[in-house]
């Protein structure tokens, strides 16, 4: 059996088009210098020049495109006294033209360079706050209870955007250990005011609720509730996903309720990778009221050793080059994990590889391993 601890791998295409994005205006440079040389003496590399600094300007620092700028009039001038072409009044003008040109596009690559950065400043400030608002909604799971090591991660589809409708808590309760884990309809702050509205719900009915029904039904009527409430025009038509799960104090077993949410997995010491099919298929949270039947927890063996995965769809939902969709069950068998840490970590990476570093939703991983 294979044993791993994972890590995170970035697309080698996206890192590729970063190398050649800083190694372009040198190269532009270069160019230009090569062209005038070769080419009839109409022709001058002023454009690569004027090209270089501007270029520079997002990418390095303010004194990086006035370098190239700078470096740019020089190879202008040398290159017009070695070829010899001012040696009239006409000529000299030229040159000056060009020279002109060059100043210009490197002041004006220094004020975007200026630009850039002050859009930059803004973006990480929202970017601080949506963080801190996402860490305030989903704070960590403990790594430890009693008999269970619990793991939990939050991956962003892209790095510009932290707050997502994907969810997930865990809590120690007079029942055994409650988890619940889940997708909101929508993204951006109105999904996370949702997941505020699901979480609260979660931590105030868990202690208090003794069976998962009744649980995942404050649920839904939070949720309801926050809708009702809510400004947003969509907030009537949304709803969430979600898998509640139990695990007794006894921890032989464990109980799950899955409302419309992607089938857990549980592995066992073996490298078994068992999908957790509800027994019947139940609506979403927020559409309950369609259906007249009450979802029911199936249970499971919960063996010592053994890792329950719950996830978002944003998991299955990765897709590679060819538009095909990633299974988590088949990477994972006959694999034996040092701790659900290094599963997350693991699976994270395998994704990584499967859509190379590219995917269109977030997904939230939990993990929970039975300790004897």
């Amino acid at each position: 059996m294979r044993d791993f601890s994972g890590g995170y791998v970035d697309g080698s295409s996206a890192s590729g088009t970063r190398i050649l994005a800083r190694v372009l205006p040198p190269l532009l440079v270069a160019i230009g210098i090569v062209w005038q040389l070769v080419t009839p003496r109409e022709l001058t590399g002023t454009p690569f020049f004027t090209a270089a600094p501007l270029v520079a300007a997002p990418l390095f620092a303010r004194w990086v495109a006035a370098f190239f700028g700078s470096l740019g009039v020089l190879a202008a001038i040398l290159l017009h006294v070695v070829g010899g072409k001012v040696t009239t009044d006409a000529a000299a003008q030229y040159l000056t033209t060009e020279v002109a040109t060059i100043v210009f596009a490197t002041v004006l690559a220094v004020l975007i360079h200026g630009i850039v950065e002050a859009a930059r400043s803004q973006l990480a400030t929202a970017r601080g706050v949506a963080e801190a608002a996402q860490r305030a909604v989903l704070p960590t799971p403990p790594a430890r209870v009693p008999g269970l090591r619990l793991a939990a991660r939050y991956e962003a589809a892209r790095t510009d955007t932290l707050v997502g409708g994907d969810f997930y808590a865990a809590l120690q309760t007079p029942y055994g250990v409650r988890l619940v884990v889940g997708d909101v309809r929508g993204k951006g702050l109105g999904a996370i005011e949702t997941v505020a509205v699901i979480l609260g719900a979660f931590w105030e009915a868990a202690d208090s609720e003794p069976a998962l029904p009744a649980l995942a039904d404050r649920l839904e009527k939070a949720l309801i509730r926050g809708a009702q409430r809510s400004s947003s025009p969509d907030a009537s038509e949304g709803f969430a996903t979600c898998v509640l799960a139990e695990i007794p104090p006894d921890r032989h077993s464990l109980y799950l309720l899955n409302r419309g949410h992607p089938e857990p997995i549980l592995l066992n010491t073996a490298g078994d990778v068992t999908k957790l099919h509800p027994a019947e298929s139940a609506l979403p949270l927020g559409l309950g009221h369609l259906s007249t039947r009450t979802s029911q927890p199936n249970q499971w063996l919960f063996p010592p050793d053994s890792t329950l995965l719950l996830y978002t769809d944003g998991l299955t939902e990765s897709r590679d080059a060819n538009g095909d969709f990633y299974d988590p069950v088949q990477p994972l068998k006959g694999t034996r994990f040092s701790s659900p840490e290094a599963l997350l970590a693991s699976v994270t990476a395998d994704v990584g590889r499967h859509t190379d570093g590219a995917r269109d939703d977030d997904m939230a991983l939990l993990a929970i391993t039975n300790t004897p």
